[in-house]
């Protein structure tokens, strides 16, 4: 069973076309990752998705239910944990999480159990009267996320849960979304961090200029591009390196430098490690290490979209 179907959606802003006749369907327990960078249209379709905005074309079916037709149908079935934080400061853990669940018509005793529920969930049971001005990043993120378990909806959309907190937060919140999951929940997940689409998505869309690009398992995005290979290598001295230069050099396709790695991304069936490793010599480029590696999911967004996941 679908719990989320989109046929043929459109949002346009003006004449620009956010959202171009998108198609795409996630089934029951799925994780489903949801890529694409700044610009792409990824968040004008979540905000469809939750019903804030409308599209000029399409709809959108949850469980079945034309969004369109049957809000509170909707509302009740679908949960969103924001980008940006969306708590009160001047209101306690308990309160903030009371208050968004009194929305959904929570009441009374249930409405109690439930409050309690979800911050036990995210391991703030001990911070109930707590103010979140007091708390980490990573504490917001986790009552931001319990704001919006408490109704135990079905569809569960987490845009970019983890930005900006410690590895520790993070993997606390990873593993809530694998046990959210397992709990029956179905998630879109859509995250800046590679990594993490990687570990927990059973399966991912890229999404680029308002429109599905590739879609299906990492295994599956990845044997897109077995025509190429990444070359992975640690400088000391970033600032001498001339990526315009490395993209002459026979085979190279793509050239990035992220502080001290420099990330090049290779025709597979070329053998240019030695001329690349000779140009960064002779260009007084000190190299700490260097390895070649088969393409990552990363590498298959950058060659598919020509950007960077981050841009």
């Amino acid at each position: 069973m679908n719990v989320l179907e989109i046929k043929n959606l459109t949002k346009k802003f003006g004449d620009f076309v956010a959202v171009d006749n998108l198609s795409l369907s996630i089934a029951e327990g799925e994780i489903f990752g949801f890529l694409g960078s700044n610009g792409a249209g990824k968040s004008t379709t979540i905000h469809m998705i939750a019903s804030l905005l409308r599209s000029n074309e399409g709809e959108i079916f949850v469980l079945g239910q034309n969004i369109a037709k049957n809000q509170k149908f909707a509302k009740m079935n679908i949960g969103i944990v924001p980008q940006d934080l969306a708590i009160y400061e001047d209101l306690t853990a308990y309160e903030n999480v009371k208050f968004f669940a009194g929305l959904y018509g929570l009441r009374g005793s249930h409405l109690h159990e439930r409050v309690e529920e979800a911050l036990r969930f995210v391991g703030l049971s001990d911070k109930f009267k707590s103010f979140p001005k007091n708390f980490s990043g990573g504490m917001k993120r986790r009552l931001n996320i319990a704001c919006a378990i408490a109704h135990r909806p079905k569809l569960m959309i987490m845009d970019e849960p983890t930005v900006g907190i410690d590895p520790q937060s993070r993997n606390y919140i990873l593993e809530s979304v694998k046990k959210l999951n397992a709990m029956g929940c179905t998630i879109i997940y859509t995250s800046h961090y590679m990594e993490e689409v990687e570990e927990i998505c059973s399966r991912i869309a890229i999404i680029d200029h308002g429109k599905i690009i590739a879609e299906g398992t990492k295994e599956q995005l990845k044997a897109i591009i077995t025509h190429t290979k990444d070359i992975v290598i640690a400088v000391k001295n970033p600032e001498s390196i001339d990526t315009d230069k490395l993209k002459n050099i026979s085979g190279v396709e793509m050239v990035s430098l992220e502080e001290n790695l420099l990330k090049i991304n290779s025709n597979a069936e070329v053998n240019n490690l030695n001329q690349i490793i000779e140009h960064l010599m002779n260009n007084s480029v000190e190299i700490r290490s260097f390895e070649e590696k088969a393409p990552n999911l990363e590498t298959v967004f950058l060659t598919l979209t020509g950007r960077n996941l981050r841009d």
